[in-house]
């Protein structure tokens, strides 16, 4: 596999300086504190949330990680935000309060994570479960797959039942979890039978109209990020008019897939109609990690300055299978990755003019002008 990687110097030293700020640092990126060693910056010795506290009346919305003791919770938020090595996780403690931590790497990933700690009784009279549910987009209860999991579809359905109640638009979402030390027949049948489970205890409550997602997870493959980007997906009201974008810039340019990413979680926000493989996913947060990886080292000025991702970053990536995989910048925090045959990416000019024109609807989404002007501007 040859690689052909390319990230001209950036022109304005002041522009990067204010890029450098808002990415967060991206090599470093997660590098900080841990949330969950770090002051709660709110909340009693318990770990009960003071709601009085002016941040927990932010309209961004929620997501709340709820599971059992030992589940996963915490270990898939370092993953996926923090970008902490699967093991690594095996010498986190185990969480003994709520955390809470903004996600806010662009105005489509922009969220708080709330990790319930599973020993905590949130039911309990001092807690105001309704201001919990009120305020939520969606809700993950995490199931570890390897463990007996009766008990935790119990409290499942417990949580379900409340949280509907009190919020009918909660997006819930089921993570079976550690599916990485099953076999695939038992990861089915574990699917099956969860499921199932689930589903009948809703049904057997009347309560056959609320919808849960299953998905199967685990910290040490890319299933963890495709679900979480399920999940992220449906927080975003601007997920129709994204992917019709997408549509119209493959339609037109020869390309038979594009993902637009999020550079610093590798969730993808939007993709094209065609289905999603998970090989192709996982080619494109390879070739993140090597894109920023590669520009940490060569693309930065030699006092340092500068950002590891900005307007300039681009890269190619030609596979043995006549595959040409695509990157370009399209906003701060957001990358288009695109599969294109070699044959077409002859017409690179062409590829190049339609995403300048799919890069400023993006932007015009962003600043919440026109819709309608947005897609005129990607006609081509």
């Amino acid at each position: 596999m040859s690689q052909v990687l390319g990230k001209p110097q950036p022109e304005e030293e002041d522009d990067d300086e204010e890029e450098e700020e808002e990415l967060v640092g991206l090599a470093g990126y997660g590098d900080g504190p841990d949330s969950s060693d770090a002051e709660p910056d709110s909340g009693t010795e318990e770990g009960v949330l003071d709601f009085s506290d002016p941040f927990s009346t932010e309209v961004k919305p929620r997501i709340l990680l709820m599971g059992l003791r030992r589940s996963g919770k915490s270990s898939i938020q370092k993953v996926v935000f923090h970008k902490m090595s699967p093991n690594e996780t095996l010498f986190l403690e185990s969480t003994n309060k709520i955390c809470r931590e903004d996600v806010s790497n662009s105005s489509f990933v922009n969220f708080q994570i709330w990790d319930f700690p599973g020993q905590i009784d949130f039911f309990d009279p001092t807690f105001d479960y309704e201001m919990i549910f009120r305020g939520t987009g969606a809700l993950i209860f995490v199931i570890d797959s390897q463990d007996d999991y009766m008990e935790a579809l119990a409290r499942l359905h417990l949580t379900v039942t409340r949280a509907y109640k009190v919020n009918t638009d909660i997006n819930f979402e089921v993570f079976i979890h550690k599916v990485d030390g099953l076999s695939d027949d038992h990861k089915i049948e574990t699917q099956r039978d969860i499921h199932q489970r689930a589903n009948d205890d809703l049904a057997d409550a009347g309560l056959e109209k609320i919808h849960l997602s299953f998905y199967l997870t685990s910290i040490y493959d890319h299933s963890i990020f495709e679900a979480f980007s399920k999940v992220v997906q449906k927080l975003i009201p601007q997920l129709p008019t994204l992917e019709n974008l997408l549509n119209i810039f493959i339609s037109n340019s020869g390309i038979e897939k594009a993902f637009l990413f999020d550079v610093v979680s590798k969730i993808y926000i939007a993709t094209d109609s065609t289905p999603v493989d998970m090989q192709t996913y996982e080619l494109c947060c390879d070739m993140i990690d090597v894109v920023i990886d590669i520009s940490c080292i060569y693309g930065l000025k030699e006092d340092g300055a500068g950002t590891p991702y900005d307007k300039e970053s681009t890269a190619i990536i030609k596979l043995n299978n006549t595959t040409v995989l695509y990157l370009k910048e399209v906003t701060k925090f957001l990358a288009l990755v695109c599969f294109v045959r070699e044959e077409s990416f002859e017409r690179k000019g062409l590829i190049d003019y339609n995403f300048h024109c799919f890069r400023k609807a993006i932007h015009e989404v962003f600043e919440g002008l026109n819709l309608g002007h947005g897609s005129e501007s990607t006609e081509s």
